[in-house]
């Protein structure tokens, strides 16, 4: 069983409480919490880069199967909110995803079209099919 490393994420927190900064090959983002959180907002926070993750992975699944079924959606839309819901067992979690296209579709390609989004590899690995290991180095 050989593994390789496909893509890596490295996050640096300074010293003033949330603020952080991530490198992304030669890309990079700051984020920290909102002021009533105890951060300074400055950046997003992780949850709001995850929400962007997933909503630019659907969007960019959609795009690459359309064109390669010559299907022309203009520009693509993807809202991702989380909803919090209090159930008898506590607080439940969820995510709620709207998809917007410019252009006009059937109902054949808006059927095609949702299958296609569950297929995010973002989200995948959100629905728990990626394995986390955690260590101290």
């Amino acid at each position: 069983n050989k593994s390789i490393m496909k893509q890596q994420s490295e996050v640096l927190l300074s010293e003033k409480k949330y603020l952080g900064e991530a490198k992304m090959r030669n890309h990079f983002a700051v984020l920290d919490e909102p002021i009533k959180a105890g951060g300074g907002d400055t950046g997003p926070t992780p949850v709001e880069y995850l929400l962007t993750a997933i909503g630019g992975c659907v969007a960019m699944t959609l795009r690459m199967y359309a064109e390669r079924k010559d299907w022309n959606l203009g520009e693509i839309k993807v809202i991702v909110s989380q909803k919090e819901a209090l159930t008898s067992s506590g607080i439940k979690k969820s995510l709620v995803e709207e998809i917007s296209f410019e252009n006009e579709i059937t109902a054949e390609q808006k059927t095609k079209l949702l299958e296609i989004a569950g297929k995010c590899p973002v989200a995948k690995m959100v629905k728990g099919e990626t394995e986390i290991a955690t260590s101290i180095v």
